[in-house]
């Protein structure tokens, strides 16, 4: 049997791919465009659309173990649901469900409250699944560098109350060791929940204390103004996504998203080390970009 990857050409899916490299199991990934998909080696296209419940019933024939990342679509909820379903009735002994850090508290947000209402159908199921929560990636804040090296400005309006932002690495690491650990058991297993957190709690005026450091030069937040922020994400993603984005981030400015000592410490005991830091990460990306 197999594992079956979703959203596998994706930042996520990617990783995840990526980091079940050599774990000794068979992997297949989810793509409408098989024929074209650059994937790892040893791993096998399958044609398929989570819109379309009958190409993923033909794609979960030989699988196992599912990894489900619905993608950010308006209709994430309906194909997260029925893509469950499907996999339920296929007799999937494992599933491992990419959600969100904080979607049980942020009903407003669409996108979160719609994984949240994914997580509450494992749980009313009792499928065997691990629920992974991410918090918002570091990696999203590669956006920033123009901003940054023309202008001096870190501009995402996360606010002040935290945000333990995550390494897609991570990500992908905590997936890929759930799904290896479903797949090779002899039976289902018990349904799991993980936080995946990087181990900082970190501000808009932190943030940008980092890329001053990293880059050598002054570095300023560019502020919290989410009308403006909304304005701008029209510009380049549908009217609908920049409005659950903005939402979004006005949570993160009255309430934040600020991981536990327990979240960080069950995060370091799957991944059997401490999380990456943010700090890290810029000074990865800083000496990448003076590489040119």
């Amino acid at each position: 049997m197999a594992i079956l990857v979703t959203g596998s050409t994706g930042t996520i899916g990617s990783q995840v791919l990526a980091h079940l490299q050599g774990r000794d199991v068979e992997v297949r990934a989810l793509t409408r465009s098989p024929e074209t998909a650059r994937l790892p080696a040893g791993v096998t296209a399958v044609r398929g659309d989570l819109a379309d419940p009958d190409s993923v019933r033909a794609a979960l024939q030989g699988i196992s173990t599912l990894f489900l990342l619905a993608p950010n679509v308006a209709d994430e909820l309906t194909q997260a649901m029925l893509t469950l379903t499907v996999a339920r009735e296929a007799g999937i002994k494992g599933i491992v469900y990419l959600s969100v850090f904080g979607g049980d508290a942020y009903a407003d947000v669409p996108h979160f409250a719609g994984k949240y209402t994914v997580e509450r159908m494992i749980e009313a199921l009792d499928l065997p699944a691990t629920i992974l929560r991410p918090a918002y990636f570091i990696q999203n804040d590669l956006r920033q560098k123009d901003a940054l090296l023309n202008a001096g400005i870190y501009g995402s309006p996360i606010g002040q109350k935290g945000v333990s932002m995550v390494d897609i690495r991570d990500i992908g690491e905590a997936a890929a060791i759930e799904l290896v650990r479903r797949e090779q058991a002899a039976t289902p297993l018990i349904r799991e929940t993980y936080p995946l957190v990087g181990p900082d709690s970190l501000t808009g005026e932190g943030i940008a204390a980092i890329w001053s450091e990293a880059l050598g030069r002054a570095i300023r937040h560019g502020g919290d103004d989410l009308i403006v922020m909304e304005q701008r994400t029209k510009a380049v993603l549908p009217a609908w996504l920049a409005l659950d984005l903005r939402l979004m981030f006005g949570r993160y400015q009255t309430e934040g998203a600020v991981a536990t000592a327990d979240d960080i410490a069950r995060l370091t005991t799957l991944l059997g080390r401490a999380p990456r830091s943010y700090a890290a990460f810029a000074w990865d990306a800083a000496t990448q970009w003076a590489k040119g």
